[in-house]
C-alpha cells in the first residue's frame, strides 16, 4: 500500500509538471519587432480588415462611434458568455502597451501579464499576421479615442475559468499552415491573407469540433451560430455561386446578387470592408473562388 502510494504521489507531480510545462504562455522572440516602425495610415487598413470595431466598439456603435474602442461586446457560445475588452488608448485599455505586447496577444494570444487569453479573441487566425502589420495596428489604435470604460468579466463556468488549461486547447487547434496552401498569385497570396490570417472569416464561416476548435476540413462550409440561434452560410465555391464581381459588390455595398441585404453580424462585416481598397476586396473574392469545389 505504501508503494502504491509512492508512486501515485510521483505520478501525480509528474503529471502536474507536464501539465504547467504544456500549458505554459508563448511569447514572440524579443527581436521580432526590432527596427520595425509602425505606420498609422497602413495600420488603419488593417484595423478595418481585421474588424476590431466589430468587438471592440460600443455595441450598436455607429459612424465616428465606432472608433471609441471601450468594449462590451457579448459573445454567446456554448462555453459560456466572452465580453470584448477595452482595447482604446486608455489605462483601462492598451496604454503603455509595446508592439511587442500588440505582437504576443495576437500571434500567440498571451496577455503583457503572461496569461492566456481565451480564443473567442481569434488569435488562432491572427498568428499568420506579419510583425509590419503588427506595428502598423498599433500605430493606428494609438490615435484613437481613449475611454475609461471598465472591463466586464466573463461569464463563464468551471472548468472554463482555469485559463491555464487554454495551453491545451492551443497546442490542439493552433496551426500555423495555410489552408489554402498554394496561391503563387500576388492577388491570391493577399486575399489568402486578408481571409485566413486579418479577417479572420473561417473563425465565423467553419465549424468546430468539440474542443471549439476550427474544423478545417470542412473550411469555409458554414457553421452553427454559436449563440444557438440559426447558422452562419457557407462562403466556400461548392456553397455560394456567386461571381467574384458578386462577391466584390456585396462586400462594398451589402446587397446581394438577388437585391438582398446583409444582415447580423454581416452589417457590421460590411462596415469594415467598405473602407478597404477595391484592390482588395477583390483578393478576399479570388480567394474564395479559388477555394477547391469539394471545400
Amino acid at each position: 500500500m505504501v508503494t502504491f502510494l509512492r508512486y501515485l504521489i510521483i505520478l501525480t507531480l509528474f503529471g502536474g509538471v507536464l501539465f504547467w510545462f504544456l500549458t505554459r504562455p508563448q511569447h514572440a522572440d524579443a527581436d521580432l519587432f526590432a527596427g520595425v516602425s509602425g505606420d498609422a495610415g497602413r495600420g488603419e487598413t488593417i484595423f478595418w480588415a481585421g474588424g476590431c470595431a466589430s468587438c471592440h466598439a460600443a455595441p450598436k456603435a455607429k459612424d465616428e462611434a465606432r472608433l471609441v474602442l471601450a468594449g462590451g461586446y457579448r459573445m454567446i457560445s456554448p462555453f459560456g458568455t466572452f465580453i470584448a475588452p477595452n482595447i482604446s488608448p486608455s489605462e483601462q485599455g492598451l496604454a503603455g502597451w509595446t508592439v511587442q505586447d500588440l505582437g504576443n496577444a495576437l500571434l500567440y494570444g498571451t496577455s503583457p501579464d503572461g496569461t492566456h487569453y481565451y480564443p473567442a479573441f481569434p488569435y488562432g487566425s491572427y498568428q499568420h499576421m506579419t510583425p509590419q502589420d503588427i506595428a502598423d495596428l498599433k500605430a493606428f489604435l494609438d490615435t484613437l479615442p481613449p475611454s475609461d470604460m471598465a472591463d466586464k468579466p466573463h461569464e463563464l463556468g468551471f472548468p472554463f475559468t482555469i485559463r491555464r488549461g487554454i495551453g491545451l486547447w492551443k497546442h490542439l487547434n493552433m496551426s500555423s499552415g495555410w489552408v489554402l496552401k498554394e496561391a503563387g498569385i500576388p492577388a491570391l497570396e493577399r486575399g489568402r491573407y486578408l481571409v485566413e490570417a486579418v479577417g479572420h472569416c473561417g473563425e465565423c464561416h467553419t465549424p468546430r469540433d468539440w474542443t471549439g476548435g476550427l474544423d478545417r476540413s470542412q473550411w469555409m462550409q458554414g457553421a452553427p451560430n454559436p449563440s444557438g440561434k440559426g447558422r452562419i452560410p457557407g462562403i466556400s465555391p461548392a456553397k455560394m455561386d456567386w461571381s467574384a464581381t458578386d462577391i466584390v459588390y456585396y462586400l462594398e455595398t451589402g446587397l446581394t446578387p438577388d437585391y438582398d441585404s446583409a444582415g447580423g453580424q454581416m452589417v457590421s462585416v460590411i462596415a469594415n470592408m467598405g473602407h478597404l481598397s477595391k484592390d482588395d476586396r477583390s483578393a478576399i473574392a479570388a480567394y474564395l473562388k479559388a477555394l477547391p469545389e469539394n471545400r
